[in-house]
């Protein structure tokens, strides 16, 4: 959500912030309703004053034996005004609720303008594309033909967009979510947290998901929502707290698993595990003072980029574009691995800078040094997705004969096993 005051006192530069991501201007229509709302509060506030005052004389009159019909006549004629009063106001705060819920955050000034992913600039590069003496396979041909991966049992079960792995790849997603976490609590701080999937709708709200992502996410009939992200649960921990400045920055990391119903995907990655309704991901999370939230989006893109540094798969970084941007961010880097069978970039994690935008809907604040409550700035980057990370792995460790090559470091993770071999599994 987005401060009013700011909006107010620079209504130009908001509207070229949201013409830079391809929207209509905003800044008339909520100044208006906000005009409007304040205007009412005042009319209320009068209304209420001159009620107090007629309650005082109305018992001043009595108390001296006078009529007081007229000044009771007047107070409930006033009643009802403040009645009517009140109804127009919750209209008014309504619509500007509901603009504010979906309106996006404003990119940093570093942002590059674009419309599409085409604008994006590539600002860091590591390894290089690995050269196969062979035709490269497709992550899902290499884990069908091992026996290890298989998408028909996932849509018998499921649906479309569901797989089932087995054997040594059901480990080998095992090791990565345990080896992201050793990292990221041992090497780079992070509490390892533990959070419920399913969270209520406040807790959406504040993670800026509700409203405008409903159709994204997946609901069960008794309102409990499936988080898209852990991103979800581990920012609203800290909803509606004042924290001291002894408690930050605090540093958070999840492995769960991730639901979302991919409503906008139609037609897209249909094969393999790149887009689906039900994923795992290591998540990480920070909660900083403004002042330390540029430099924590730094510190937590290294600690994202050291995993696949770790894994020595060949990875690019970009800055997403105020085009190509989600609507929450103030700033987004993705991390693109290369897959040899795709021939492409793949994006396998997304480090955003959020500024107040999830703070402000949460009323998360802190208390600086003067005594003042201010906004926290929270951030949040994917360390990595593991499926994705799994896909890539598949992909760059690939052999001619079939088999693949277990990246040194996930090797303690998988019983010291070199390998993964086809695999006759009995089910």
């Amino acid at each position: 959500m987005l401060d009013i005051k700011w909006i107010r006192e620079h209504p130009e530069a908001f509207d070229k912030s949201l013409k830079n991501r391809g929207l209509e201007k905003a800044a008339q229509s909520v100044i208006e309703l906000d005009e409007l709302r304040r205007r009412d509060i005042q009319e209320i506030q009068d209304m209420q004053n001159r009620r107090n005052q007629l309650a005082k004389r109305i018992g001043e009159e009595k108390r001296q034996g006078h009529n007081a019909d007229a000044l009771m006549e007047e107070a409930s004629l006033l009643r009802d005004s403040l009645s009517q009063a009140e109804e127009g106001l919750n209209v008014v705060e309504g619509k500007l609720k509901n603009l504010l819920d979906i309106l996006p955050n404003i990119p940093c000034d570093d942002v590059p303008v674009g419309v599409s992913e085409a604008d994006n600039e590539v600002v860091h590069l590591w390894g290089t594309k690995p050269t196969l003496p062979f035709t490269p396979k497709q992550h899902f041909e290499i884990g069908e033909e091992m026996g290890l991966m298989n998408f028909e049992e996932g849509a018998k079960l499921s649906g479309a967009r569901f797989v089932v792995l087995k054997g040594e790849l059901a480990r080998l997603e095992r090791a990565l979510g345990a080896f992201m976490l050793d990292v990221h609590t041992q090497e780079f701080g992070y509490l390892e947290i533990s959070p419920p999937y399913l969270v209520r709708e406040q807790a959406m709200y504040g993670a800026g998901q509700l409203p405008k992502f409903a159709e994204d996410a997946f609901v069960t009939t008794n309102d409990y929502w499936l988080i898209p992200t852990a991103e979800v649960p581990l920012t609203n921990l800290v909803a509606g707290d004042i924290l001291e400045p002894t408690q930050l920055p605090l540093r958070l990391v999840a492995y769960t698993p991730c639901f979302r119903s991919e409503a906008g995907s139609a037609g897209r990655d249909t094969r393999g595990m790149i887009r689906q309704h039900q994923f795992h991901k290591v998540e990480l999370v920070s909660i900083v003072t403004p002042e330390l939230s540029e430099k924590e989006h730094q510190r937590m893109l290294g600690a994202a980029q050291s995993i696949l540094e770790r894994l020595e798969i060949h990875y690019r970084t970009v800055i997403l574009c105020t085009g190509d941007m989600g609507a929450h961010p103030r700033k987004t880097y993705d991390i693109e691995v290369w897959l040899p069978g795709q021939n492409a970039y793949r994006e396998i994690s997304s480090c955003s800078n959020i500024g107040d935008y999830q703070a402000r809907r949460m009323n998360t604040r802190y208390r600086d040094e003067a005594k003042k409550t201010r906004f926290v700035h929270t951030l949040n980057g994917s360390g990595l997705a593991v499926g994705r990370t799994l896909v890539a792995i598949l992909e760059n460790y690939q052999q001619e004969d079939g088999s693949v090559i277990i990246p040194a470091v996930l090797r303690p993770y998988m019983g010291g096993e070199t390998q993964i071999l086809s695999q006759k599994v009995n089910l």
